[in-house]
């Protein structure tokens, strides 16, 4: 059964075109969301009101406390999970969120591979350039022979990059490939984005902040913090909540943390709509004056159409 996924950058109106074409669909929501995860961080994380999550089924979120970690691996893992139980029910899924990592994770697989440093690879090319890149294949032999029987001993690249992963973690680069997790599979699913003009996405952007800031994002998240002292890594770093966090105890007003926050989202918005430019399979859906549920029916029209057409 065919997955729908439908993204796009913060503030696009995504979570609302979702819920649209789940009720045109029939279908469950799936979250693609790396902070909707955490209980007790509703406001910032524009969480669907309980009311709305009464009416459709939605996946994960509020599935762990702000104290723990959440990964990529485990949300492949978990959505991987959800999908195959609401296809086995004959429901239709709508993956919903904008959270890069977790989509490309998803669509192209993940591997817990570590990123080697530019320090690690400069004294590699360094030991090339005085002993040979014979030397480092016998390294690789001697670490991980496994990868050594399927890597050319001139395959200067995939040497490296085997060498890096293990010299990083020290657990050798099949093991880890052991570890991995496959993606959706080509032509199982169909990837959605909403655009909006930048400068009128900025203006949502903002004004989403005001509201957040109206309906109590400030009283939310110093609770979390009282009732949370040591947050996770992950959950520390959510836009909203981490400004008011890191202003704890300052002198900055309300006023100049809420610009902060708006600053930043901005920000954030760009480097996910630099991101979704990973994705040459994403098919957009123009949102400028029209409402959530008319960009949700184009999503569903486009489904009986081959992709791109």
């Amino acid at each position: 059964m065919l997955t729908i996924i439908l993204t796009g950058p913060t503030g696009s109106g995504k979570g609302r075109a979702a819920v649209e074409l789940s009720r045109a669909l029939d279908a469950e929501i799936v979250s693609l969301d790396s902070m909707k995860v955490y209980r007790h961080m509703d406001i910032g994380t524009a969480k669907p009101p309980a009311a709305l999550r009464g009416e459709r089924p939605f996946h994960l979120i509020d599935i762990v406390d702000p104290c723990e970690e959440y990964s990529v691996g485990r949300y492949v893992r978990d959505a991987l999970r959800c999908l195959a139980e609401i296809h086995a029910r004959g429901r239709p899924a709508v993956v919903a969120g904008g959270t890069p990592l977790y989509l490309r994770a998803l669509v192209r697989g993940f591997c817990p591979a570590p990123r080697g440093s530019a320090e690690e690879r400069a004294r590699m090319e360094a030991q090339i350039a005085a002993e040979g890149l014979q030397a480092l294949y016998e390294e690789l032999r001697r670490v991980d022979p496994a990868a050594a029987r399927v890597i050319h001993p001139h395959d200067k690249r995939r040497i490296t990059r085997a060498l890096e992963v293990h010299r990083a973690g020290g657990v050798p680069f099949t093991e880890l490939w052991k570890r991995s997790v496959p993606g959706l599979a080509p032509g199982s699913f169909r990837l959605f984005g909403i655009a909006w003009p930048r400068e009128e996405l900025y203006r949502r952007i903002d004004a989403r902040a005001e509201r957040m800031a109206a309906d109590g994002l400030f009283e939310e998240a110093r609770r979390v913090a009282a009732a949370f002292p040591a947050r996770s890594r992950t959950a520390s770093q959510c836009i909203g909540y981490r400004e008011i966090w890191e202003a704890s105890g300052g002198t900055d007003s309300e006023a100049a943390v809420l610009e902060r926050i708006k600053r930043n989202t901005r920000r954030f918005a760009r480097k996910q709509l630099t991101w979704f430019r990973g994705f040459p399979e994403l098919e957009w859906l123009a949102a400028g004056g029209r409402k959530a549920s008319e960009v949700a029916l184009e999503a569903r029209d486009r489904l009986r159409m081959p992709p791109g057409g």
